[in-house]
């Protein structure tokens, strides 16, 4: 497997036959069953949905969904703050395109406020919102930066470059969340027998950021790419631990991520952010030092400090079971208005706006339920 090369290769059919036939072969030595295994990020949701993978495996696996699409676990309360900032007449609020549409209260989105005439802008790098500061002198750019640890290097790189330009009009709203305090609080939570643990970030943050998954909680997790073969190969490696009665953390995608991860991202990071004490996760609830802030040191270039504003606690509807399915209690069919109230059209819940989002890939892949 270490020597493939290219994308087809990691989707060629035999070797994908091949990889299934062991695998149901596997599951039925399983000391129980079905096993419970989550794939902690959004992408590969959206590969399980895509590959149409979830139809193929045996049925002593469940795959069950977790909290890892940025976009989904923002809290209603962070929605209205930046909905509110970017109706103040010398604001430019600046983020990512899947944001725009997350509902806040009252079926508010930050879409429906641009229509309204608030100055608000997409941009696909946290670099163009800087340079949108440059061009317009005369009004306040606010980066909305969301984003687990994949996301935050760019952040942090540049609130450096404003520092070091001494930018007088741009700030940043920053919900940059943290990957091992969410898995702690699902394990906490929950019953999991495995973890697939996410491609991007752990790139950043390394494999060895997981082992407190097996030491404290002897659960097994495998860091996996996001083509199939990867995750096909990533499930094998957990029923062998499962069967084994092992608990350890393993790498997949070993082509991409090592041990210890990028050093020059995790510098960046501590650089700029620190933890914070603790950050409401939409379906979570307040996570201890799960996300970060702006260190003192740029605080002039935070934006909660300089609109003072302030982040109040909002529930989802009662009708939307996201928090349960980012939780992994709930498949997206669990949801009373699933494909129905509910579609990318008019999301009632963040889980069907992003398309990392287990809802938004069940209704486009014509699927929704875990095995």
């Amino acid at each position: 497997m270490g020597g493939l090369r290219y994308i087809e290769e990691f989707r060629d059919p035999a070797l994908g036959q091949s990889l299934l036939s062991s695998l149901k072969k596997d599951a039925k030595s399983l000391p129980r069953s079905p096993v419970r295994i989550m794939e902690f990020c959004g992408g590969h949701t959206h590969a399980f949905h895509r590959f149409g993978l979830l139809g193929l495996l045996p049925e002593e696996i469940r795959m069950v969904h977790g909290p890892g699409c940025p976009v989904c676990i923002l809290p209603k309360g962070r929605i209205d703050a930046a909905i509110e900032l970017a109706q103040r007449k010398e604001v430019i609020l600046v983020t990512y395109g899947d944001v725009l549409r997350v509902p806040g209260s009252h079926g508010m989105t930050l879409m429906r406020g641009r229509s309204r005439g608030a100055d608000i802008r997409i941009v696909i790098s946290a670099m163009e919102a800087l340079s949108l500061a440059d061009d317009n002198p005369d009004r306040e750019v606010v980066f909305f930066a969301i984003g687990f640890e994949t996301t935050t290097p760019p952040t942090a790189a540049v609130l450096l470059e404003a520092k070091k330009r001494g930018l007088k009009n741009f700030s940043v709203f920053t919900n940059h969340v943290l990957t091992p305090p969410a898995m702690r609080g699902i394990l906490s939570d929950s019953q999991v027998d495995g973890i697939i643990g996410p491609s991007h970030v752990s790139t950043v943050i390394g494999s060895r950021a997981y082992d407190f998954v097996a030491r404290e909680f002897q659960v097994p997790l495998v860091v996996a790419g996001f083509e199939p073969l990867d995750i096909l190969l990533s499930l094998r490696m957990l029923l062998a631990q499962i069967r084994q009665g092992k608990a350890e953390v393993e790498n997949e995608y070993i082509r991409a991520v090592t041990p210890e991860g990028n050093p020059r991202s995790l510098e960046l990071i501590d650089r700029v952010f620190e933890k914070t004490a603790d950050f409401e996760w939409r379906g979570l609830g307040l996570l201890p030092q799960s996300a970060l802030s702006i260190r003192e040191e740029f605080s002039e270039f935070n934006a909660e400090k300089r609109f003072g504003f302030r982040i109040e606690s909002v529930s989802d509807p009662g009708v939307c079971e996201c928090g349960e399915i980012l939780r992994g209690i709930k498949a997206p069919r669990d949801c009373r208005i699933f494909g129905t109230t509910c579609t990318p059209d008019t999301p009632v819940g963040a889980c069907m706006v992003s398309a990392e989002g287990a809802c938004a890939a069940a209704f486009h892949y014509g699927t929704g339920e875990a095995r």
